[in-house]
């Protein structure tokens, strides 16, 4: 399949930073090494225009972004530090989705080796997020008239609040988050709909919980793209997760949801969203498990 990627998804963090920023170079690495992916099926973003951006995002947090005068107050609660190299960074990613979902309506599944940053709300940026690419994406889309209807299935460990505000009006776009229920963020803003775990749930219990949610909703909500956040911060042993999913259980996660939409034939764009292994490279590993399941689906359908 088509993936979204370019070498500036890296930008240095100050050492001991706990965002695995290494992880985007690491996955792509990976895909190209197991032949998950070829050169030629990689498309490089440009960075977004600030007109696309202004589709959810407020201009006075846009201007802050560009300018560089967001408050350490906001930095904080952002999770990174300002430089002018984030920006252009965080820009690449939110172009990268909306170039993967084109190639996903073109092709029927598509990828971006970034994204999914659903915390970051239209007046600010926190939880590591800065721009919220699901939101300004599906804005767009609807915009041009590609989609008039979007579902969004967010099985990162964290709820999708910030994208949860942005659609929290719009009965044409479907929020669906589950993640753990005592987990960050503390404030959750209400989905579509949100099932939230408790702690150390593991494989079978959580695959009871997403197969009947996932499958009905897809039942009762007709749309034109559903955009997968497939954060790998489930698993047993990540650092900010507290759930319980073996490797195994990443699989049967992952090849579930792409049979569920891909059998409804409906076009699935794939997002990394969150993921807090040991290393960057063990991050980078676990988020190539949506792409093993991807080949391994069409190889299977012949």
């Amino acid at each position: 399949m088509r993936v979204s990627y370019t070498s500036d998804y890296f930008v240095p963090l100050p050492e001991k930073h706990p965002f695995p920023m290494g992880k985007f170079p690491a996955l792509h690495r990976t895909l190209l090494d197991e032949g998950l992916i070829s050169e030629a099926d990689v498309v490089a973003p440009r960075e977004a225009d600030w007109a696309d951006l202004l589709l959810v995002h407020d201009r006075s947090y846009l201007d802050a972004l560009a300018g560089g005068t967001l408050t350490k107050k906001e930095e904080r609660k952002m999770g990174l530090p300002w430089s002018e190299a984030l920006v252009k960074r965080s820009r690449h990613a939110v172009q990268g989705t909306m170039n993967a979902a084109h190639m996903a309506l073109e092709d029927g599944l598509a990828a971006n080796l970034a994204g999914g940053t659903h915390h970051a709300f239209p007046g600010h940026g926190e939880g590591f997020c800065v721009l919220n690419d699901v939101g300004v994406a599906i804005k767009a889309l609807k915009r041009s008239r590609w989609i008039r209807r979007a579902m969004v299935i967010d099985l990162d460990v964290h709820q999708g609040n910030g994208t949860a505000a942005i659609f929290q009006d719009d009965d044409d776009v479907f929020t669906m988050s589950i993640h753990g229920e005592k987990n960050y963020p503390f404030h959750k803003v209400d989905s579509t709909l949100d099932i939230g775990l408790p702690d150390d749930t593991g494989d079978d219990a959580y695959m009871d919980a997403i197969q009947p949610a996932v499958a009905g909703a897809l039942d009762r909500f007709a749309c034109d793209l559903v955009i997968y956040l497939a954060g790998v911060d489930v698993l047993d042993g990540d650092r900010y997760g507290r759930l319980s999913l073996s490797r195994d259980g990443l699989h049967r996660r992952d090849r579930f949801i792409l049979e569920e939409v891909l059998g409804r034939e409906i076009p699935l764009l794939c997002l990394l969203s969150g993921g807090y292994a040991e290393s960057p490279e063990l991050t980078g590993d676990l988020h190539a498990t949506t792409h093993r399941e991807a080949a391994g689906l069409t190889l299977s359908r012949g």
